[in-house]
């Protein structure tokens, strides 16, 4: 089948999952959230770990959905913050399990261990403080319009890029992505303000045409340097996808990329302006 037609169908596929879950509702997107997280993070462990510290990897992966869990079981059932302090048991556990391991290498790849849980999984605990209102319900709307612009983002830049950045482009960050080029990085960000202001009028969000533009440019400028970075994470491991969970796309960390750096600022923002 060709490459192109996989490709597309795969990420049809993916985006019908993500968005059907947040429409669902609460637990549809609890469950898709807990599995990307929990594959987000097997496949960040086993890129800079490989199948060494099997255990410890297994307490840093609970850790990390742990930590969505309880994120939500505090946002969904106004239980108190207090709960998402029981992370601190696997947590612990895996720093132990690093003591009792005979690799004399062993304490260097803690950074891994741990920024597995505050890399990849952080992020999405976070998406619970956007996704309920103060009264309990559960409002996706925001954490769709987060999605949307991201991806509409991801689509403009290969677009000009393709068209403007190939042959006589000037690239964006050659160190680290040698296809990445201005023209493409400027293409996304026309596409994200674009559609942030057709979004915006169609009322799918509840804030004001400055906060959805805003945090429109948070999505796009982040989720690019979120790509750049797990690219670095990548180059330095010499590994070109993250897994082939998605056919035609890699893993879901290459999917995930932008969300990560980007979705934490974009939360942030909302919340300092109490915006839900």
């Amino acid at each position: 089948m060709n490459n192109t037609v996989v490709r597309t169908f795969s990420g049809l596929v993916f985006i019908l999952i993500m968005v059907g879950s947040i429409l669902i509702g609460p637990l549809a997107y609890a469950a898709v959230m807990v599995f990307v997280t929990g594959i987000i993070m097997q496949e960040y462990l086993q890129i800079s770990l490989g199948n060494n510290y099997k255990l410890a990897r297994v307490l840093s992966i609970a850790s990390g959905v742990l930590l969505f869990i309880l994120f939500y079981i505090n946002q969904a059932y106004e239980v108190t913050p207090y709960i998402i302090l029981l992370v601190a048991i696997p947590y612990t556990g895996l720093y132990i399990s690093i003591l009792y391991n005979k690799n004399r290498d062993a304490y260097n790849y803690n950074q891994y261990l741990g920024g597995a849980i505050l890399y990849a999984a952080l992020p999405f605990a976070l998406t619970n403080l956007i996704v309920f209102k103060s009264d309990g319900s559960f409002y996706g709307n925001i954490l769709l319009f987060f999605f949307i612009i991201l991806w509409v983002s991801d689509v403009g830049a290969y677009i000009f890029g393709m068209l403007f950045g190939q042959k006589n482009g000037h690239k964006l960050f050659p160190s680290i992505s040698p296809k990445k080029s201005w023209e493409g990085f400027f293409g996304g960000l026309f596409c994200a303000l674009i559609f942030a202001v057709i979004i915006y009028y169609t009322g799918l969000i509840e804030v004001t045409l400055i906060h959805t533009i805003i945090i429109a440019l948070i999505i796009n400028l982040f989720g690019v340097l979120g790509d750049l970075a797990e690219s670095q994470f990548k180059r330095n491991f010499g590994v070109k996808d993250s897994g082939s969970l998605m056919p035609g796309h890699g893993g879901l960390l290459d999917r995930f990329d932008g969300a990560l750096l980007s979705f934490p600022v974009a939360v942030m923002y909302i919340k300092l302006f109490s915006l839900i």
